[in-house]
């Protein structure tokens, strides 16, 4: 199966590179920027060379993209349309030119936005919540999940939405608390692909891709107010060994990013969580 990764220079597109050609996949990995599983140095706005390098591709794994990140640093709105809504049209127009079958879109748990708000307790983050965008950012990734709506609806693309949580850099105990609620592992991001690529979709969909919580829907009032409380009751070993790290438990948690209809549809079950970096 021949595949085309988008940002294969990125943190999410190399570690996706690498897994699915581990795998026996043959993949192909386009970015700006040169990295060692970067094949080719093509523009997502250069229909041109979309075109060309995508014909014989059985399935594009799209995740090129101005990231919040390139918001905080003052990119314009007008940069965030050009990159990530029409590098995104011009992918899903070639491979509906070339005939590829598969379109996999990587989205952001961002997404949800101001819907993740609430003053009485933490958020349940699955599909159903209505997303409220807070910004450029997220405005042109809904935008971009529409257009792998019409797609499969209106061209027969198989075009689905990963939205992935957080997988930024980040010190061991902040990273260790995020993985309560609402981080990602990069290698977790790039099976939740590989197994997407696997299943066989009869609409368009979308699916949370997070590192999955240990919490549950009536843990949700104490988590706002009291989230070592809850933390202990699923992991009474967590005081000692965050004692002795010299680690710091957080002091509200906001919300819960779940996986299950990801995990329910085609298999997806997160290997680097909380509870693995807290035990290794």
């Amino acid at each position: 199966m021949k595949i085309l990764v988008t940002g294969a220079s990125g943190r999410l597109g190399s570690v996706t590179v690498d897994h699915l050609r581990r795998y026996g996949y043959e993949v192909t990995g386009i970015d700006l920027m040169e990295h060692p599983s970067t094949d080719e140095l093509i523009d997502i706005l250069d229909f041109e060379a979309i075109e060309h390098i995508s014909k014989g591709v059985d399935a594009i794994v799209h995740t090129a993209a101005l990231h919040g990140r390139h918001y905080d640093l003052n990119y314009s709105r007008e940069a965030f349309i050009d990159v990530n809504i029409k590098g995104t049209l011009n992918l899903l127009n070639a491979a509906v030119k070339n005939g590829v079958k598969k379109f996999i879109y990587t989205s952001t748990t961002s997404i949800y936005g101001t819907a993740m708000n609430s003053e009485t307790q933490a958020v349940w983050v699955d599909e159903t919540l209505i997303e409220e965008p807070r910004d450029i950012y997220d405005i042109t990734k809904q935008c971009c999940e529409q257009l792998c709506r019409d797609f499969f609806d209106k061209e027969g693309l198989e075009a689905i939405v990963l939205r992935v949580a957080r997988f930024l850099p980040e010190v061991e105990n902040l990273k260790l608390n995020h993985r309560l609620y609402r981080g990602l592992d990069e290698r977790d991001g790039a099976e939740a692909i590989r197994l997407s690529l696997r299943h066989t979709f009869k609409q368009f969909d979308i699916f949370n891709i997070s590192s999955g919580s240990p919490f549950r829907k009536e843990d949700l009032p104490t988590l706002k107010s009291s989230p070592f409380d809850v933390i202990i009751k699923y992991y009474p070993e967590a005081e000692e060994i965050y004692k002795k790290k010299g680690w710091t438990f957080p002091i509200t948690i906001d919300r819960v990013y779940s996986s299950d209809k990801a995990r329910t549809i085609f298999g997806y079950r997160p290997k680097y969580t909380f509870d693995f970096l807290l035990h290794n």
